[in-house]
């Protein structure tokens, strides 16, 4: 999500008019709420993808969450990391959510504020949502309609809250120029968003579209209480809405969550939370490898980023029997790729971007995530498993998977650039697997007389401040900004809207980090508009099939994850609305 974003695999959701959220089939041994009603799988590899491991019911104990690095927010309002998004779902409810249930029934859309999913007009431009009885902010304070649109306006104002996607700006009907909840102090000018009792919301689009579900599942419609907002500082003690609350919250060290007095469980029959443990912890800023040895130990319960293990204990996993039966790997509509920035000389030259295509080393950027158990060689940006993916292979990555030098060299003859040049690549050190990727660029790269001089960038302001804020690449001469980004939801717009279309891009923030083609913007209005959902998913491959074209990627890999569970966790479960673990769901063995 990018950026460690929500990656929804499988099924796809249709765009156009009739869509329906349908819930997934049951699994064997499982209860329809993913809960302990089932005998569950036994523990073995990969058990975790489609059952859950050691179902249980049982309250109590401390859920044991590491991370190497802060994530952007905690605040709902201003965070775009998948994980965050899993996360969040123990202190914050949405107008809907994904099902708490394991494989493909996590796919499934259901009420959370809301009684059930949103009902639209005839021409899917008004969408209405009802609140549940019984709502409460962690405080007490009856949660209304207009705490949800609240939530939803002041996410709009990207100069206060830079990170989270664009849907709601681009989407919602005559949103003023530059508003902000914070210069207007009230919902008057939003005439896009009515709330005509505390129970009711209405949503005004500026143009159909019949996924507008997968917004309400979005963070920003969590409700924020006005007289609480605190703007950029909110994060400091976000209002709980859900079964959790905040008790420690130290940016860069640990957050702790204990349980929230006003959640009642009969308000939230569909989600699936379990709220088992009696605390949650995350313990920020521990080493990648340290983080490895210590979820082995038992010391730690659940990896928070969801990325996999690194390379050193994926060895030493993989080769132990006992180990290995732990595991789970994870199959992702993710990609993991760099951007070629167009902004940085010489890369305004397609021939000299098309040179760094076929130059690196396809099996570099490989073992990088961990070989063939983390990752398989992309040959474009979308991934297989989104419906819509068409098999292209533009620069030889399958038959010269080590790097195409002599097409590489004659692309720089073309550009003018016989002997090559010099540019800078950004990653986040924070996340091995991607200064592993910049390392091996860089060195693939000077094969063809590339010299590229990596800068390491915080992962928490990634596109906040660096990477994201096109002013500063541009400066800087970030031509090469090492990237990943998993689907906001399971379809071709969830998971291309964000990166490629154009007008998304803003002064900071920023998760399309530079493809501004005309022709994909056309295209993205052209699927929007198609009824017909083959066709529809065939412009999805045409978009990626053009990004490729102009060499506006190099597309590196598509992702999979190497998920470690200790023994130590129960009812856990990968939930295919996020592709990690449900985070919302799992308890601790022995309380």
């Amino acid at each position: 999500m990018k950026n460690t974003r929500v990656m929804a695999v499988a099924t796809a959701a249709v765009l156009a008019l009739g869509l329906s959220a349908c819930a997934g089939s049951q699994t064997p041994g499982t209860s329809p709420s993913g809960g302990g009603g089932g005998a569950g799988a036994a523990p073995a590899a990969d058990a975790a993808l489609k059952s859950i491991v050691r179902p249980s019911d049982k309250k109590g104990g401390t859920l044991r969450f590491g991370i190497t690095s802060d994530w952007d927010s905690v605040d709902t309002g201003d965070t775009y990391y998948g994980l965050s998004w899993d996360f969040l779902r123990n202190y914050a409810r949405t107008l809907v959510a994904f099902k708490a249930a394991p494989g493909d029934q996590g796919n499934q859309l259901v009420g959370d504020l809301a009684t059930g999913l949103g009902k639209p007009s005839a021409d899917n431009k008004t969408w209405t949502y009802t609140l549940r009885d019984g709502l409460k902010f962690e405080d007490g304070t009856p949660i209304t309609s207009k705490d949800v649109a609240y939530g939803v306006a002041r996410q709009l104002d990207k100069n206060t809250f830079p990170n989270g996607p664009t849907y709601f700006n681009d989407f919602l009907a005559d949103v003023p120029a530059n508003y902000s909840i914070y210069k207007d102090k009230n919902l008057a000018d939003l005439k896009a968003i009515e709330t005509p009792d505390d129970k009711t919301i209405v949503f005004h689009l500026n143009k159909p579209f019949a996924g507008f579900d997968y917004f309400a599942q979005l963070p920003a419609t969590a409700p924020v209480p006005a007289a609480k907002d605190t703007g950029t500082k909110y994060k400091e003690h976000v209002i709980a809405s859900g079964p959790y609350k905040f008790s420690v919250y130290q940016p860069g060290k640990r957050i702790e969550l204990v349980r929230n007095d006003q959640y009642d469980p009969k308000t939230d029959p569909d989600t699936g939370r379990k709220a088992l443990p009696d605390k949650i912890t995350v313990e920020i800023g521990v080493n990648a490898t340290d983080l490895d040895n210590r979820l082995m130990a038992g010391d730690l319960d659940i990896d928070l980023a969801g990325t996999g293990v690194q390379a050193q204990a994926q060895g030493k996993i993989l080769a132990d029997p006992t180990l290995k039966a732990k595991t789970d790997d994870v199959v992702s509509a993710r990609s993991s790729y760099t951007q070629i920035n167009s902004d940085v000389a010489p890369f305004n030259n397609i021939d000299c971007r098309k040179a760094v295509v076929f130059a690196y080393d396809k099996t570099g950027y490989q073992r990088a995530y961990g070989g063939n158990i983390g990752a398989d060689i992309a040959t474009g940006l979308l991934p297989p498993v989104v419906p819509g993916f068409q098999e292209q292979d533009l620069y030889n990555a399958k038959s010269k998977p080590q790097g195409d030098v002599e097409s590489a060299k004659a692309a720089l003859a073309k550009c003018g650039q016989p002997n090559g040049f010099e540019t800078n690549i950004s990653f986040r050190p924070e996340r091995p697997k991607e200064k592993a990727t910049a390392e091996s660029l860089q060195q693939a790269l000077a094969k063809v007389g590339i010299k590229a001089t990596l800068k390491g960038y915080p992962q928490g302001d990634y596109f906040k401040l660096y990477a994201g804020k096109p002013d500063f690449a541009k400066a800087n001469k970030l031509g090469l900004m090492v990237m990943s980004w998993g689907a906001d939801w399971p379809d071709g717009f969830g998971f291309l809207q964000q990166i490629v279309d154009s007008r998304v891009i803003r002064p900071a923030g920023n998760t399309n980090l530079g493809i501004k083609l005309p022709e994909v913007d056309k295209l993205m209005d052209q699927a929007l508009s198609e009824n017909d959902k083959t066709k529809r998913e065939a412009i999805w491959g045409q978009i990626d099939k053009v990004v490729m074209e102009n060499a506006e990627v190099i597309p590196g890999i598509w992702n999979k994850a190497l998920l470690f569970r200790p023994d130590t966790v129960s009812n856990i479960f990968v939930n295919n609305g996020y592709s990690y673990y449900d985070y919302a769901a799992a308890g601790v063995t022995n309380p």
